[in-house]
């Protein structure tokens, strides 16, 4: 996979998927991050899913009319841990495993595209137009649940990244409620020069968001 070139906000159907496993440490900073992604609004079009360890599902998956997918992935490249990746996966590569084995609890998104060619041939289904990888260096791949410190700390930035890559305003807080009212000044209160006493709550009002 190639660094990524100039991302513009898609412009037809969206799908984020985080691809890992959490039992295994870091690998389980993709299925993290598009969690919290969901707890924030995003763009129409725009679909959010735990892809987990369910490769084939996820390679059918993409071939379901996408303009774009952006697979989130703890990926290894050589950097600091928690080190962020924009990697640009949509041309298949020669150099991508054309024999890959297919291990239903553990594909990579390297694997994910490989099987992707293939059902793509055999099915009829159309290949996303573009397909992207966010990556994130992981520190430590051994078996446990948690992130390590620098990989945590990486996670708001990947939402913060995707939100911007998907044309959503990260300045936008996922919910907010409505100041309160000022309270009702009472006249006969005000004609006696007191001031009036706070009588009226705060009013929260509905917010839709994106699901994941």
């Amino acid at each position: 996979m190639n660094a990524a070139a100039p991302f513009a906000a898609p412009l037809g159907r969206t799908l984020i998927a985080g691809v890992g496993n959490i039992f295994l440490g870091d690998d389980g900073f993709g299925v993290e991050a598009v969690r919290r992604l969901g707890e924030h609004p995003l763009p129409e079009g725009v679909e959010v899913v735990d892809a987990g360890v369910r490769g084939i599902h996820l390679a059918y998956q993409m071939l379901d009319g996408y303009h774009t997918v952006l697979l989130v992935d703890a990926t290894a490249r050589g950097t600091e841990p928690g080190t962020l990746h924009l990697l640009d996966a949509t041309d298949p590569a020669a150099t991508r495993p054309r024999d890959t084995a297919l291990d239903g609890h553990h594909m990579t998104p390297d694997a994910v595209l490989a099987l992707l060619d293939t059902l793509s041939a055999g099915t009829g289904g159309r290949r996303p137009r573009r397909v992207m990888v966010l990556g994130c260096e992981p520190a430590d791949l051994a078996e446990g649940i948690g992130l390590s410190r620098p990989v945590e700390a990486a996670v708001d930035e990947a939402v913060r990244m995707i939100r911007q890559l998907v044309g959503a305003d990260p300045d936008v807080p996922a919910a907010t409620e409505e100041p309160a009212e000022e309270p009702a000044e009472d006249p006969a209160a005000e004609a006696a020069d007191e001031p009036a006493p706070a009588v009226a709550g705060p009013h929260p009002t509905e917010r839709n968001t994106t699901p994941c």
